[in-house]
């Protein structure tokens, strides 16, 4: 009985044994029997999911009276659509008998009609909410409605309508077309006597009638009878064939006839029993090939290895040996026939080890002296003229075997049941063993893939037959796919074994020769070759062997170790990798407008409109997509730049450009510039895709070069704009460090020069002023400090080479030694750098660079106070050809005392 609490959920919240468990107690309380697992077709019914689905669909009288439902519903249980209406009805049947009254109590709270006319009756009709002893008793046949799943026939499928008195019909239609009523064949009466149907009234009890079987009883017997009597339906009518039967006394002539025709079948069944297609199909092709192939008959075999070859290529990875014995060991015999072509011998397996004959093998542990066997047989002389034919077949048949082998160990099943037949590997060793016959390459070709297939489940040792053959192979062949496949062989040699595969006794030719094919273009020999060397050169004593005969040129053993190595960049791919030794510096924009150096404005105040004011946009302007200057701005830069020189005899044209055509102008000299209106509180006018350069550029489009002299009792540096490295030399010495020329008047060399009068006078307040420059700063001795020493220092500040008539203190006749041919130091030369050279901020330093290795710096820039690289670089180290002492007497700079 169920548990309180379950009693008082639904039954939709009840797990499976707890809706078995109320439905059992339902089946115990109404005196019917609970099938607990029922099965339709061979697959068990899950009550509880029954119960859910049939209630989902709305119920068993909903489901009954759904044209199909029943069969659909038989898809949750995997039932199949053949013979779906069988199914369908017994799972409706599974479903009345344990479901349907608990269906009426449970779900629709209502009390389920008695068990005689529910459960003790058939599953046909429905209505069951509606069904009543009365209702149900008074028209059985007229409630019981055909559900959509008897479309095919069962028991009460054929039952027949009663025929009611007084009907004009004899059936009842009850307002529905149905078939009309069943075809019987006649059958005759045999009885003596034959019962003729009358009429009955209503109220008269019906007669059995024997017109057709399967007839119901009247309504009104059904109230007397028990149910098991009222309910009986026999069984459908079975239609009989009938046949005349042959006898000697109705018609003796046929009778004899077929006598005497199913003695002679007998006899011949008898005598043609074992041939194929006379009432026996006999073996199947795998079983008939074995057979034949064993028979030792020459058709036969032939017959046979035509369909192995097929076999083993079609369903090779099917075709298994251990499910047909003796064939690996028929292959075998088979290709170890053809040594009698050459020897004459015909081997035998001894299971025995008794045998000692020449030509016994030993079939349990393998024959160890085989080799030296082969060496003692004589070789059959043949006659140098035509083959015969048949000889020519054996040879064909010979490699057919041979290939049915090859195909099947490429199986692994196929080749572990080879490894563990000691026979196969002296058949290998037989062939491989055979002279160098044109005839015999493929079959020795098929051995030697058999061989690199077994050999990873075979230990052997250096005596090994099979293992010398194989290195004598290597040694004396010269086709590249046998040379291949042995190496191959050997290097699997014990793979799929514990035991490790140690190369013992190779001779030193075959090392020699795989040294050798290290230099082929041959990655798939190569890799072999590399493999056995691996495993040979595991073996101390092995390497051992390849160190002393390493000096002798006869086995070219000398470049081994160069070859090794460069095999290791085999394969190789140049990658360039790109690394960032200094980030780059953000591109500042300039925040003023730069002035026009003397020169060049010289030049623009000397052209006509609108020429000299796209010049001038463009020695001062740049595009730039992401920068923009407003109108106004630009407006009054023209405006003040030519303003003051336009009532002047300087300047050509008497006035300047409009306001609306200069700023349309602008777009004209900049492709990407646009004159843009930014709406806002205010609207402001601008011009987008122009900024203003740091450095002006002369009408050549060469920059102008930025005097960087920043003294520290300033803020900023000197900015004056000069056109060439000669004039910004020059205006440093001059303007900045107070060096005089040699006025007019003079001698005619000397006119203009630097006056070297003072030139080598020491002075400890001289310093270098451009920026950030550390050359006479941190201890410099005072001995260097002068005007010469500063003058050739300048010139590492400068992007160009400039002849300077400064004298050096190495003077000869009298006069100045003039300066080398560059002050700059050649690409080519060796400088002497010394750690101390890094900078005071040590090799950190965010002004040096450093060069390839990563450690040694080179070469350090000058930034300006905008950001941009504004001189050039300076080379670090001993001090350029041309500058004074320092080079000629091997005076190294001290700390922090390195030209930059």
């Amino acid at each position: 009985m169920p548990h309180n609490n379950q009693a008082e959920k639904p039954t939709e919240e009840l797990d499976g044994e707890q809706f078995m468990q109320r439905l059992a107690a339902f089946h115990e309380e109404r005196g019917t029997t609970l099938e607990v697992a029922p099965r339709v077709h061979g697959k068990p019914i899950d009550l509880q999911k029954l119960y859910k689905i049939t209630l989902e669909q709305g119920g068993y009288d909903e489901v009954t009276r759904t044209r199909g439902a029943w069969r659909q519903l038989g898809l949750a249980f995997n039932l199949t659509t053949s013979n779906a209406g069988v199914y369908a009805f017994t799972l409706k049947t599974v479903y009345y008998k344990n479901l349907a009254a608990f269906e009426i109590k449970d779900h629709h709270h209502k009390t389920p009609p008695p068990k005689d006319i529910l459960e003790d009756l058939t599953a046909r009709g429905g209505d069951l909410l509606t069904r009543t002893v009365e209702s149900f008793r008074q028209a059985p046949a007229e409630d019981a409605e055909a559900s959509a799943e008897e479309e095919v026939s069962t028991p009460n499928g054929n039952k027949m309508d009663i025929d009611e008195p007084g009907s004009g019909t004899g059936r009842s239609t009850r307002g529905l077309r149905q078939a009309p009523p069943q075809r019987v064949l006649f059958q005759p009466d045999v009885s003596s006597s034959r019962q003729t149907r009358t009429a009955t009234s209503r109220g008269q009890s019906p007669q059995p009638t024997t017109s057709a079987p399967g007839n119901s009883y009247s309504v009104a017997s059904q109230h007397s009878m028990p149910n098991s009597i009222s309910n009986y339906e026999p069984r459908p009518p079975m239609p009989l064939t009938l046949r005349g039967v042959v006898t000697p006394a109705n018609n003796s002539t046929r009778f004899y006839q077929q006598v005497a025709q199913s003695q002679v079948g007998q006899k011949r069944k008898a005598k043609d029993m074992t041939k194929p297609g006379c009432g026996y199909d006999g073996p199947n092709i795998y079983v008939r090939t074995l057979q034949a192939l064993r028979s030792g008959i020459r058709e036969e075999q032939d017959y046979a290895l035509h369909h192995l070859v097929k076999i083993s290529h079609e369903r090779g990875d099917k075709f298994r040996f251990e499910a047909f014995p003796m064939l690996a060991e028929a292959l075998g015999e088979y290709i170890r026939g053809i040594t009698s072509e050459y020897y004459d011998i015909k081997w035998k397996v001894d299971y025995t080890e008794s045998d000692k004959s020449i030509n016994a093998l030993d079939g349990l542990n393998g024959t160890p002296d085989l080799v030296q066997r082969l060496k003692s047989l004589v070789r059959i002389d043949v006659a140098d003229e035509l083959e015969p034919k048949g000889k020519s077949m054996h040879f064909e048949k010979v490699k057919e075997a041979g290939l049915t082998m090859r195909n099947l160990s490429l199986m692994e099943d196929n080749a572990k049941y080879l490894a563990d037949m000691a026979e196969i590997r002296d058949t290998l060793t037989i062939v491989l063993s055979l002279p160098g016959d044109p005839r015999l390459v493929e079959l020795r070709h098929y051995m030697l893939d058999v061989a690199e297939m077994v050999t990873r489940y075979w230990v052997m040792p250096e005596n090994d037959p099979l293992y010398r053959i194989l290195l004598d192979e290597i040694n004396r062949s010269s086709d590249r796919g046998a040379i291949l496949t042995s190496l191959r062989a050997i290097c699997r040699i014990s793979m799929n074994l514990k035991d490790n595969n140690n190369l013992l006794s190779v001779p030193i030719t075959v090392v020699g020769k795989l040294a050798s094919y290290l230099l082929l273009q041959d990655e798939e020999l190569v890799g072999a070759a590399l493999d056995f060397m691996y495993q040979y050169t595991a073996v101390p004593s092995n390497v051992a062997i390849l160190l002393l005969h390493s000096s002798n040129p006869k086995y070219r053993l000398v470049p081994l170790m160069k070859e090794l190595c460069r095999l290791l960049r085999h394969g190789e791919v140049e990658v360039q990798v790109k690394s960032i030794l200094q980030q780059a510096i953000p591109d500042i924009p300039a925040e003023t407008i730069p002035d026009v150096p003397d020169d060049l404005l010289r030049q623009l105040l000397q052209m006509d409109e609108p020429e000299r004011s796209n010049t001038w946009l463009k020695c001062v302007f740049e595009e730039h997509k992401d920068s923009e200057i407003t109108q106004i701005a630009l407006w009054q830069a023209y405006q003040s730049r030519f303003t003051p020189f336009s009532n002047t005899a300087l300047a050509n044209a008497p006035g300047l450009l409009p306001a609306a055509e200069f700023i349309k102008n602008v777009s004209i000299i900049f492709e990407n510039a646009t004159a843009q209106v930014v709406n806002g509180t205010t609207s402001k006018f601008i011009i987008k895709g122009i900024r203003p350069r740091h450095t002006p550029i002369d009408t050549r489009r060469q920059p102008y070069l930025r005097c960087l002299w920043q003294p520290p009792s300033t803020t900023k540096p000197c900015n004056v704009f000069l056109p060439n490295p000669e004039d910004l030399y020059s205006h440093i010495l001059t303007a900045h460090n107070g060096v005089a020329r040699i006025p007019e008047g003079s001698s005619e060399d000397a006119t203009g020069k630097f006056d070297p009068s003072s030139a080598h006078t020491i002075d400890p307040s001289i310093e270098c002023h451009w920026s950030h420059c550390l050359r006479f700063t941190h201890g410099r001795p005072p001995l260097s400090r002068t005007k010469a020493h500063l003058a050739h220092h300048i010139k590492v500040h400068l992007p160009h080479h400039i002849k300077v008539h400064l004298p050096n203190n190495n003077t000869t006749s009298g006069k100045p030694k003039p300066p080398s041919s560059s002050n700059r130091t050649p690409a080519t030369a060796t400088y002497r750098f010394k750690p101390n050279t890094l900078g005071p901020h040590g090799a950190h330093d965010p002004r040096l660079l450093v060069g390839a290795d990563g450690r040694t710096p080179l070469a350090r820039t000058d930034i300006d106070d905008l950001g941009r690289e504004a001189a050039y670089h300076t080379i670090v180290g001993t001090v350029p050809d041309g500058c004074a002492g320092a080079e000629e007497s091997g005076e190294e700079y001290p700390e922090g005392g390195g030209d930059g």
